[in-house]
């Protein structure tokens, strides 16, 4: 190499090096994310690279697990920057709790992520805020349990799909098979048959392809690449996951048009059939009135019940799942659960009444809920306001993750935090206790609308299943060998896996 060419390398070098110097030096003094914090006197956190934030810090295969090791460090409250984006994450549960709960009106609002925004617009009931949010809240709730929610017209309508599962279930006659199919069918069969009126058969191919998309829009959310469009969306608009996500949001977007399309046709405002009909009828009658500028309108009810379906479908299903799952891992407890159902219930259906009846059964579904813990996360929140927090300033408008999964494993609540252990939910006289920690559905004024009809579902689906059938690993899996490890989207979902359903009636 001659002379000028090292020459030449060592002075673009020492350019790169002087720009990138020069670069660094203005974020630091200009961008207000970084220096806020020390003005302020925010929460600690590990210190932050210019642009890239705490990402080279993240797994990014499981984020949640970074947060737990962080909070471990910095507290119960402490900020991370993902890439650009301040967050600040609450950690145990006391600091949830009182966040959640004693400041619902601070951490009240949602923070949607950029994708969510771009596929929502601010419209329906999960991602919103302000005055559409409290009005499709508010509708929502009022007409979820018109339709049923939490009463014997849902208890029916559970039971009748427990049946149609528990005849997909025998069709294996033993054989290993994958239950997600199938479970996912039953409980989308259960917000089906509220939101439009009418369940569908498990082969028809309108209804699979629905929910086997938003199955797969929920697995994109949690994507490595869909991740990193959040931290830098202007330079990854062209990663695939989020083509895909789009076009699989048109296709569900097409399809329930198509619905709602149908049952304008049949429409009776004095028999609605379910919450489309209830929503089509309360627009009509707003538009009669001379209201132009309400919030029920066309784009509402789409996400709305866009929303519903995924929300009454995910997190339902893949908790049974999991339920399923350890109990073909720890066959005892499956035997004290099916020893209390022959001794209480005997042959006949479940009902809900029965739930005090069946304490250890009711302490196992509890078990399995937290030891899971699907969304470790809950959905992004926002501060409404400025705020000064357990000793530190948060700024209004900053994006704040609850991370319940160190509620539903904090080792201050629980005695064994990491393992499946149904006595957390037992008194000493093997009765059932309610634990204040145990909150997977949140807590406050963003707690699950659907909570106490995925509590049915749980109870009634789960119960039914193992009165009906004893789930074993396939042929040549051990116990011990079945996997635990979850994958982590939005959720936090069984690997995939077989089990064996044995028929016990």
């Amino acid at each position: 190499m001659g002379i000028s060419e090292v020459f030449l390398q060592s002075l673009s070098s020492a350019f790169l090096l002087g720009a990138l110097t020069v670069i660094l030096l203005i974020y630091f003094i200009f961008t207000p994310s970084f220096n806020s914090q020390k003005k302020q006197k925010g929460p600690p956190g590990p210190r932050p690279l210019p642009v890239l934030g705490n990402l080279l810090q993240l797994d990014l295969k499981g984020p949640y697990k970074t947060l737990l090791e962080l909070s471990k460090k910095y507290g119960s409250v402490f900020t991370v920057y993902l890439g650009p984006k301040k967050v600040v994450v609450l950690a145990g549960y006391k600091t949830v709790k009182e966040a959640l709960v004693d400041y619902d009106d601070v951490f009240g609002d949602r923070s949607p992520t950029k994708i969510v925004h771009e596929l929502t617009k601010g419209h329906g009931v999960l991602w919103s805020n302000g005055d559409s949010w409290r009005e499709m809240r508010r509708f929502a709730l009022t007409k979820l349990r018109d339709f049923g929610m939490g009463k014997r017209a849902c208890e029916d309508k559970i039971i009748e799909e427990c049946q149609h599962l528990i005849e997909v279930f025998k069709k294996f006659k033993g054989e290993a098979f994958d239950t997600t199919q199938a479970i996912n069918c039953a409980v989308s069969n259960i917000i089906c048959s509220i939101v439009y009126g009418s369940r569908f058969e498990y082969n028809d191919p309108e209804f699979t392809s629905l929910v086997d998309r938003t199955n797969r829009i929920v697995r994109l959310g949690g994507s490595r690449s869909i991740q990193m469009y959040e931290m830098f969306p202007s330079i990854l608009k062209w990663t695939a996951d989020r083509k895909e996500g789009f076009k699989l949001a048109a296709a569900n977007k097409m399809q329930n048009l198509a619905f709602f399309s149908r049952l304008k046709e049949t429409l009776n405002p004095q028999m609605c059939r379910g919450f489309v009909d209830a929503f089509l009828v309360r627009k009509q009658n707003l538009e009669e009135s001379g209201i132009t500028n309400s919030h029920f309108h066309d784009d509402n009810l789409l996400i709305t019940v866009m929303n519903l379906f995924a929300a009454g479908t995910e997190t339902t299903s893949t908790t049974l799942r999991w339920g399923l799952l350890l109990m073909a891992k720890y066959p005892k407890i499956q035997n004290e659960v099916q020893e209390e159902l022959r001794r209480v219930i005997g042959d006949r259906q479940v009902q809900v009444a029965d739930r005090k009846n069946l304490p250890f059964t009711d302490a196992v579904i509890h078990e399995i809920q937290r030891l899971s813990s699907i969304v470790p996360t809950a959905l992004p929140h926002k501060t409404t306001r400025d705020v000064t927090f357990q000793g530190h300033f948060i700024e209004k408008g900053t994006t704040v993750f609850p991370l319940l999964t160190s509620v539903l494993h904090d080792p201050n609540e629980w005695e064994r935090p990491h393992s499946f252990f149904p006595a957390h939910f037992l008194d000493k006289e093997k009765k059932f206790v309610k634990r204040d920690a145990f909150i997977p559905f949140s807590a406050g004024r963003r707690i699950c609308l659907g909570e106490s009809l995925a509590r049915m579902e749980l109870f009634l689906f789960f119960t039914t299943l193992l009165q009906h059938f004893r789930f074993t690993p396939p042929p040549g899996v051990s116990e011990e060998e079945l996997d635990l490890t979850p994958v982590v989207s939005i959720t936090l979902s069984p690997s995939i896996h077989k089990l064996c359903a044995v028929s016990q009636m």
